[in-house]
């Protein structure tokens, strides 16, 4: 009797074990955020994700961070640090804050951040903060004044042994792009030696540091990143000092016409179930040169450690991925078979696309619509649900009103904004009735964003 009691209690934690190391599959489409964003960096905290990302064109007065448990429905959120006005010392520039990386040391979060041609260093118990300026008001590394280098992109490395060091600098000028190192102290928060320059062959900007195999990869972008000839290198060290030689098969990332994939760049690096992953920016379509409106899309890496090589990569439009966790228990998003609107700006802007599954598109009225809306129609009448919007920009407010109709005839006011607005992404709004038909109609507002949608679907209330 023992003896089966104890088999027992072995296929149940057995049973446990391996339902806790379970993995399932997942197919995401490039874009995976709604917007525009760049510079992305991704840490992972008691089983959810962490995407810190310059918000575009240019930068913000804030810093976002988009979360999610599985890698494909991401929230987003501004952080209360860094900000422009809280990081501004007496030679800091005009530009905004840029280019985080944030790394988990010990049971704390660092951030080294761009703001004015800076790099400033923030801490944190959690992801979303509240985070805190670790030097007070001043950066970790001043404006310089020469212009030698222009003082951004940082990225934190930590070394299998524990220790940290500290990567970035650019160019001014879109030339002369420069790459320093040092080693961080344990406070994370000064630095244990002095700077050392080692620009590798063809850097410009946005350096990345990965070890695997006891061989050092510098991974970094060359070109500008508002042209189509921006794309990643890399090279390779036995030491995070240096000296860095290029690999044979650099670039690794470069644009892609056929796949309408212009200027990859300024990446991180992520390992999702034991596979890496890169994860990048690349522009908006229709590309339009000089602009700095990105999206951030990620593809596969892989390592060839006999030839310490990281091979060439192919920015496909879709990626499978393994996230943790059985069977997909989430809700169903249910999207429209139809989609009408009162008008569109251009062939890239059609109504269609808000139900398309693709954050590369979206729906924007034509300039002058007095009264820009969506008709969404569904193939079948739906109970009562939770519709999920997915606007342009997150962090910029829409007027509108929600109204849903069996019919099509006769119509339920479900939601209305027309007042105080809304901002978030998603921006979820309870539907009370049973539907067939939904209308989003805008409205005017002296502080309202142009009405423009990525994507829309409802989730079942259970």
């Amino acid at each position: 009797m023992i003896m089966k009691i104890v088999f027992v209690l072995f296929v149940s934690l057995l049973s446990v074990a391996c339902q806790t190391n379970a993995s399932r599959e997942v197919e995401l489409q490039n874009p995976v955020i709604p917007g525009y964003f760049a510079d992305p960096s991704v840490v992972e905290f008691e089983g959810k994700y962490y995407m810190y990302a310059t918000a575009d064109p240019w930068g913000g007065d804030f810093l976002s961070c988009w979360m999610s448990d599985d890698f494909q429905n991401w929230t987003f959120n501004k952080l209360n640090w860094p900000t422009k006005a809280a990081c501004t010392s007496p030679l800091s520039n005009e530009n905004n804050v840029w280019a985080p990386s944030v790394v988990r040391h010990g049971d704390s979060f660092y951030m080294y951040v761009s703001v004015g041609s800076e790099i400033w260093a923030g801490k944190a118990s959690h992801p979303l903060g509240p985070w805190e300026n670790m030097l007070g008001d001043r950066p970790l590394v001043p404006f310089d004044t020469t212009r030698y280098t222009h003082e951004i992109d940082a990225e934190a490395f930590i070394d299998e042994d524990g220790k940290a060091y500290l990567y970035w600098g650019s160019g001014w000028g879109w030339i002369n792009g420069r790459c320093w190192v040092a080693e961080l102290n344990p406070d994370m928060a000064s630095f244990a030696t002095e700077r050392k320059e080692i620009t590798p062959e063809r850097y410009f900007e946005g350096p990345w540091m990965i070890k695997h195999e006891g061989t050092y990869y510098l991974t970094y972008s060359e070109g500008k990143t508002i042209e189509d000839s921006y794309e990643v290198r890399y090279a390779t060290s036995d030491s995070p000092f240096g000296p860095f030689t290029q690999g044979a098969n650099s670039p690794i990332l470069t644009k892609d016409s056929s796949l309408q994939v212009y200027g990859p760049g300024h990446h991180t690096i992520v390992q999702l179930q034991g596979q890496h992953f890169i994860l990048y920016h690349k522009h908006r379509l229709p590309f339009e040169p000089g602009t700095a409106f990105r999206q951030i899309s990620m593809n596969p890496l892989h390592f060839d450690a006999k030839a310490k090589q990281i091979k060439n990569i192919v920015p496909e439009l879709s990626v499978k991925i393994a996230v943790p966790g059985g069977a997909d228990a989430r809700p169903v998003h249910v999207r429209p078979a139809t989609v009408t609107a009162s008008s569109s700006a251009q062939a890239y802007t059609q109504p269609a696309n808000v139900a398309d599954r693709h954050y590369g598109t979206l729906w924007q009225p034509a300039a002058g619509d007095a009264a820009p809306g969506l008709t969404a129609v569904f193939a079948e009448l739906q109970l009562p649900a939770t519709l999920e919007l997915r606007f342009e920009y997150p962090w910029k407010r829409y007027y509108f009103r929600v109204e849903t109709s069996e019919d099509g005839a006769g119509w339920k006011a479900e939601a209305d904004y027309t007042t105080v607005g809304a901002e978030g992404s998603p921006v979820r709004v309870e539907l009370n009735n049973n539907f067939k038909y939904l209308r989003l109609t805008f409205t005017p507002h002296t502080d309202a964003a142009v009405p423009a949608l990525f994507e829309i679907y409802t989730v079942a209330n259970r």
